[in-house]
This record gives structure tokens, sequence and C-alpha cells, in this order.
């Protein structure tokens, strides 16, 4: 079966996402494929992939998190492969809650080794779902922004504007 591609333009730049019957393999702020094909694990790698206009739940999750709602990107489904931990830290930040950051420190801790934080690190740095998998919300612990495969200017404008949303749906409630 062909995988879908799709590229969306967001307040961040084009925002591109490789799917397979649903399913998120990559994903990432570039209009270029070759730069989300490398951080997908080979026996997942698309033999054949289509341009699509569309990718229903997923595109309308993208829409949803840059109109204010992040909660439907943490219900579309991805696909990774790895070692037993760091695809358990995946999962964990899928449940790290917007505009509230953890640090790698925090973040090894809630993935169940709090004296692994390179390997929680590393969890993030070859997380082939950005967004879906919102390894942004990890920081430094002196709250510097650390790393992001997309550029740090990305990583900052996520936060803020998560940051934002959570201030807004607070003073809401």
């Amino acid at each position: 079966m062909k995988a879908q591609l799709l590229t969306m333009s967001t307040a961040d730049g084009p925002f591109t996402i490789l799917a397979q019957d649903g399913v998120v393999l990559a994903s990432g702020w570039t209009a270029e494929l070759g730069e989300l094909t490398g951080q997908i694990h080979p026996q997942l790698r698309p033999a054949e992939v289509e341009a699509v206009a569309d990718l229903g739940p997923i595109s309308r999750a993208v829409e949803a998190f840059y109109a204010g709602d992040p909660a439907p990107a943490m219900a579309i489904p991805v696909l990774q492969r790895s070692g037993p931990f760091r695809a358990h830290a995946w999962d964990v930040l899928r449940t790290v809650r917007p505009g509230s950051p953890v640090t790698y420190t925090e973040y090894a801790g809630l993935s169940g080794n709090p004296k692994a934080v390179r390997a929680a690190a590393s969890a993030c740095a070859f997380n082939a779902a950005a967004l879906f998998v919102p390894c942004h919300r990890v920081i430094r612990t002196d709250g510097s922004m650390g790393g992001f495969r997309w550029g740090l200017a990305i990583k900052q404008s996520l936060l803020a504007r998560e940051a934002r949303e959570s201030l807004l749906a607070r003073e809401a409630g």
C-alpha cells in the first residue's frame, strides 16, 4: 500500500505529514519528504508515496492545534519502532500536558528511569512524528529550550502557543 504525503501551511511554516492507513509515520516543519524519511525505522519506510490534498482526521488535528486545541493531535495514531525504553518514552510524551513543559530529567522519570536522562533526550531526538508526539514539550533544567530537530524558533513558537492556550483555558474555566 502507498503512503500518503501532505504538506500543510501553518503559522510556523510548511508542515509535512507522511501517513499510511490513517497512521502517522513521520511529520515535521519542512516541505521536503527526504527530511522526514531518515527518521522512520527502515522496516516502516514506505516503498511508494503519493501526494494527497487531505488526510482527514490527521489534517483536522493539525488545523485544531493551530486553532488552539492540541488535544486532537494526541488522538491520532502514530507508528514508530525502536527499543522498549524509547517506544515507551514516545508514548509518555503524548501525556505531557500542553502549556506545562517538563525537563529532560522529569521526562526520564516519567518514562520510568530517572537516571536515563540521555536516553530520554535521545527519544526526543529520534522522534519521527513531531507535533503528534510532542517532543517540543521537553526543555532543559535551566528553562532553556534544549534542542529541536525543526529549529529552536519553531519549538519556542509551539511552546508559546500552548502556554497562551493553557492560560486562556484556565481563565475561561
